[in-house]
Formats: C-alpha cells, structure tokens, sequence
C-alpha cells in the first residue's frame, strides 16, 4: 500500500508525459515549430492565469474574452486529465488509510525498495519510513494534490497543452512523496530538488510569457542559495557522525552536543552549525525572511500550481524537514532560538507587505509567507507538534484561498487586481462563500481549523523558553491584526461595493462543479480539521501519536506550559482578529475613501509596503548588478582582452599582418625584380668593402 501511495503519481506522470510527447508529435510532425508559429499562443498567458503583474492584468488579458482557444487542444488531453486524476485520488485514500493504521493504530513500517550507495563509510538504501509524521504529510500531499488535479480539469480546460501540466503537476507530487517519505537524507535531498525542479517547470508553465521564465529562474535561483546550505549540512553530519541515515544521526544527537568543529582559526558547536546550515535549506524553501523573494513572484504560474506548490506543499517542505530533525534541533537551543527570531520576523514582514497588494493572488502569497512564519515559531520553542497542526490546517484553508481565487478570476476573464473587482457576492455566490471560509480560518474566527492551530503557537510563543519566545509571542499576535485586515480587505474589495469593471461584471459567472466540488472539499477540511485532530496534535494524545517521529526532551514542558498561559494570552488572537475585521470594515464599506486619503498622507510607508521593502531593488544592487558586472568584465576584459587578444586572435592577428606584408612584395612585375636584386647587390658590395677594410687596417 505505501509503495502504491508514493508511485501511483508517478506513473500518472509519466502516461502523462508520454501523452503530451504524442500530442507534440501529432502537432508539429516535422519537429518543433518555428517562432512564426507562436503568435497565437500568447493569449493563454494566464488562463485564471495568475501570469501577469496586477497592473496589466487587465489590459493583457482583454483580448481573451471572445475567443476560444489560440490552438486546438492537445490530443488525449482529457486521457491525461482523468489517469492523473484517478490515480491520485486512490492516492489520497490510501494515505487517509494510512494515518489512521499508523497514527491510531501504532503501525510504523519502514520498507527497503532497494540498496543505493554504497561507498566506504557511506551506505544508503532507498526505503520507505512511514511514521506519524509521515502519515500527516501524505494525507496533506495527496489530497491536496488530488483536489488540485481535479479543479485543474475546469480551470485549464482552454490551455491546448494539458497533459504536460497534468504530467508536470503529478511529477511534483511524486518528488514531495519522495521527500517526507525518505529514511535518510541523501533520498530526503532528493525529494528536495525534485519539487524544486517541478516547480521551475510549473511556474514557467507559459515559457513563452518572459516573466514567467523570469519568475521560474528566480525561483530556481534563491532556492539553490538556501540548498547549498541544506547540502553543506549534510556533508558535515556525514563527517562527524559517518552516517546519513535518520536513525543512525538520531541516535548521536546528545553526542554531538558536545562536539567542536575547527573551521579556520575558530571552534564552533557542531551540532549549532549543522542544523542552522540545514535550516537555511528551510529557509530558501519555505520562503522566509532574506530567502522569501522568490514566492510572490511564483504566481506566474497557473493558479492550481499556486494551491499545490506555493500554498500546501512544497513551501512547506522546510517546516517537515525541521520537524523530523527535530532529535537534533532539541540539542541545539542557539539554532532553535534562530529559527524562532526569522519565523517571528517573517510573519510580521510578509503580513505588513500583504497590507497594500492589489493581485488578488500575492495578497495570499504573502499571507503563505507569513503564515510559514508562524510554523516556524512553533518550531523554534519546540512545540513540533502545533507547527505540524499549523501546517495541516492550514493546507486546507490556504488551498482553498488559492482555489477560490482562481474561480474569482475566471469569472473575471483573468482579472487579478482586485481593484478592477467588487460587486460579485451576488454573481458569484458559491465561491463568495468559500472563500468566506477560507478567510475565517486564516484569520481565526473560533472553532474553525485555524483557530485552533494559529492559536495554539501563540500560547506556544508565549510558554516559550528561549530568548526568542517572546519576540516570536509579539510577532505573531501583531500578524494576526495584520493578516485579519488584509484579508477581510481583499473580500470586501472583491466581492462587495460597486463593480469596477462593469463589461466584466456583467459576463461574470458561477465556475464549472468540477471547479467547485473541490473548493467544498476543502472548506470542509477549513472548518472541521481544527477541531476533529487537536486532542492529537495538541491535547493530551500527542506522545501517544506521534511517539518518536517528533523528538521532544523530558526538560520540554512546552505542550504544557502552552495551556497554562494567561487568560490575556488566550484572548490576544481573537481581539486582533476583530479590530483588524473592523478596521478593514471602516475602510473599505463604510468609507472607501480612507485607504486612498491615507496612502497619500504617507507616500514613503505606503510605497515602502507596496515596494515589498525594497528587497527586490536592494538585491538587485548587492547581487545582481555586481555580477553582472564581473561576469562583464571577465568577458570582456579577461576573454576578449587578454585571453583571446594575446592568445588565439592575436597570433592570428600578427601571422595575418606578416603574410599581407608579404603579399604585398610580390607584385609579379619583373622591373621590381630587378630593382630588388640591384639593391641586394649593393647592400652586399657596400658591406663587403667596409668589412674587408676593417679588416686591413688590423
């Protein structure tokens, strides 16, 4: 059965793949086609397409409202659209199976498919480790990938090429199950790059759109700076422990507590050195703070891929990788206090920028980022179990936000500025109300999944004992104000007011069931997940759970510190909820006037939110424009100058220049000849005589 879980995505790939091969084939027989042949794509750029900057998103999608597809649809498109489906949906109910064998019913595994490396001390199998905290990724994983396969069906049924996505889309899945399923870190980094690829691929879904082959590199790009980190990690685990494997490195976790490592002329921790190089993994990942750059650029891609990669999943990567080092972070407190200061940072950072977007999807990429944030912070006071809660609400309702927003786009003809938006309660009343949901457990309204959870690390924060606690506890109750404004601003902008866009208001309609089932799916998950698994993930069952897939100390009374924190400390989410609804109700229905009025007041604070702090241009001029200009220089300068100019190009040169001389001697008039020779004569008489009276004289 787990082996079933982990491949049926893949086999759904590769169908998929081989469909889309055939399907290229029968388009273009004669090979690829030509550039000329490409006008009539470029008006899929984002179907629901969340590929354009929200201030042209308008005027690039305009000519997309009365046609139908540039190209005919790929053939077996809908073969694709269904293997995939199908087999991720079986999937996904084998993975609900397997949490409750697993989680309830205590039947770890851990299945060998084969040997790997083997090399010296190094000596890796490939094998399945199926514990609880496995059990949770894979029921996160594939229902949401299944539900995201579905909804695909509908939202890309104008896309002709559907079956690369469908294929690239299950591949993506695969490597996430690949990742959370690894029983050593040579299969876990494996997974690592493999969801990095997939979503290069899918982010650069439309390659022929340059900002969605600007975006998919950028990703790639940050995310290779935090895995040089993750794999630096690595190589020093395998150094002072000589193994890989998750049960081998565990097991010296108290040892390595007291090990230095020389590193030019300092000692430092082993232990604190390897796990904040593995958490800089994370952080590249898991976009938070100095790494975060590349997410809210990923809504290039296609709104699915958003839900799935950006908002469920692969962000979130970082977060299980923490947990299931867990027995060496808990003998590190200096990397436990850092992850805790850059989750607590990120929540309020991508929480303040989140305040003043107007794509309708990057206001959800930053509540993601910061949401991440908050993982992090349970992670860093050694609640593992509430981040890995946090995590799995949060599944549901951020998916469903994504989804929802995708729906809301179609309705608007690949709209994404919410402030061409309003009105559209009435017309499109299902996805209102889902994405009602969605907000109410983003922002914690009582009893939904996110009350439960985002709670919980605030309570968590506060128990904390590392220096950081408190600094995290602050953060996370000023972004839960935050997060409550913007995203009661993005609702009542969308969905309430006067329409601003009336030609798209008017063609505005409910999207297709195979679009909304799933939205109904997941805000069921929203809703209940909360309250049906906090008595595992946070009450009194957890040890009994999660047993030794998560690693806490005897000396850790985190989970029950947690719920014996102030009455105060209780109540702070649920007050900052309701002051950011208000507020955001007093903006935006009462007096619609006050954001515009306020911006205008505070040009630098509402350009500096709006600008995303800065970080873009400053990297821009720390990173990029110095190595554009060193890679210049050494073009230029080092190829060019002095390695072609002394080098090939100038012998060349220089034999060029002694042939032409010699050319030109060679007129083939015979009179030049004769004037040659009589000149050689000369010289040669004239030389003879002075030679021979130098030597008379002596």
């Amino acid at each position: 059965m787990y082996q079933a879980i982990v491949f049926l995505p893949l086999l759904g790939a590769i169908l998929a793949g081989a469909i889309a091969l055939f399907g290229a084939h029968q388009r273009h027989p004669g090979g690829p086609p030509s550039a000329s042949e490409h006008h009539g794509d470029h008006g899929h750029g984002d179907h629901g397409h969340g590929a354009t900057h929200a201030s042209h998103a308008h005027d690039d999608h305009a000519h997309d409202d009365h046609h139908g597809p540039a190209e005919p649809a790929a053939v077996g498109s809908r073969a694709a659209e269904v293997i995939t489906s199908a087999l991720l949906v079986t999937s996904a109910v084998l993975s609900w199976i397997t949490l409750v064998q697993v989680g309830y019913g205590h039947q770890e595994a851990r299945i060998v498919l084969f040997p790997w490396m083997v090399s010296g001390d190094l000596n890796v199998s490939w094998a399945l480790r199926i514990d609880t905290l496995t059990a949770v990724m894979l029921v996160v994983v594939t229902t949401v990938s299944s539900l995201v396969h579905i909804y695909s069906i509908g939202y890309m049924h104008e896309d002709p090429h559907r079956p690369r996505f469908m294929a690239y889309l299950s591949l993506f899945t695969f490597a996430m199950l690949m990742l959370v399923t690894s029983d050593n870190l040579a299969q876990l980094f494996f997974g690592w790059e493999g969801v990095g690829l997939a979503s290069y691929l899918l982010i650069g879904f439309w390659f022929k759109k340059p900002t969605a082959n600007a975006a998919a590199i950028k990703a790639f790009v940050v995310n290779r700076v935090g895995d040089f980190g993750f794999a630096l990690g690595i190589f020093a685990l395998f150094a002072v422990t000589g193994s890989i494997n998750f049960d081998q490195i565990f097991a010296e976790g108290p040892n390595l507590a007291n090990k230095t490592i020389h590193f030019l002329s300092w000692d430092v921790n082993a232990l604190t050195v390897i796990c904040l190089l593995l958490f800089m993994g994370a952080m590249g990942k898991s976009a938070q703070f100095l790494l975060h750059t590349w997410l809210p650029d990923a809504m290039e891609g296609p709104t699915p891929v958003s839900a799935l990669i950006h908002a469920a999943t692969m962000v979130t990567a970082g977060v299980f990788m923490v947990a299931r080092l867990s027995p060496l972070f808990e003998y590190s407190p200096t990397a436990l206090t850092v992850v805790t200061f850059f989750g607590a940072t990120t929540a309020f950072f991508a929480a303040t920028i989140g305040l003043v977007q107007n794509d309708i999807k990057r206001v959800i990429a930053y509540s993601t980022c910061s949401q991440l944030g908050y993982m992090f912070v349970a992670m860093g006071v050694g609640a593992y179990s509430v981040g890995m809660f946090h995590l799995f609400t949060h599944a549901f309702f951020k998916a469903l936000l994504f989804l929802g927003s995708g729906s809301v786009i179609m309705a608007m003809h690949h709209e994404q500025d919410i402030r061409n938006m309003g009105g559209l309660r009435k017309k499109i009343p299902f996805t209102y109300w889902m994405m009602v949901i969605g907000t109410l457990a983003l922002t914690g309204f009582p009893f939904t999944a996110g009350y439960f959870s985002k709670d919980a690390i605030i309570e968590a924060a506060y128990a904390g004992k590392n220096p950081m606690a408190i600094y995290g506890f602050m953060m996370t109750v000023i972004a839960a104000l935050l997060t409550s404004f913007y995203s009661w601003r993005l609702i009542f902008k969308t969905f309430h007011g006067k329409p601003h866009d009336q030609h798209h208001y008017d063609e505005a309609k409910e999207s297709p069931l195979v679009v909304l089932v799933p939205l109904g799916i997941l805000a069921v998950g929203s809703i209940a997940a909360g309250f049906v698994f906090k008595e595992v993930f946070i009450g009194h069952h957890v040890a009994e759970f999660f047993r030794e897939s998560i690693k806490i100390i005897p000396e850790n009374h985190i989970l029950h510190d947690m719920h014996e924190v102030p009455k105060w400390v209780v109540a702070s989410p649920f007050v900052m909820m309701v002051i950011g609804f208000l507020v955001a109700y007093q903006f935006y229905i009462r007096r619609p006037d006050l954001p515009v009025g306020l911006a205008k007041q505070q040009p630098l604070l509402y350009n500096f939110l709006l600008n995303k702090w800065y970080f873009d241009e400053l990297y821009n001029y720390i990173f990029v424009k110095p190595a554009l200009w060193l890679g210049r220089l050494f073009w230029k300068r080092g190829d060019g100058t002095i390695i072609d100019g002394f080098g090939p190009d100038g012998v060349s040169a220089r034999v060029a220049d002694v042939t032409r001389g010699v050319v030109r001697l060679q007129t083939g008039y015979l009179y030049h000849y004769a004037f040659a020779m009589l000149i050689g004569v000369a010289a040669f008489i004239t030389w003879f005589l002075f030679s021979g009276t130098t030597g008379g004289a002596h």
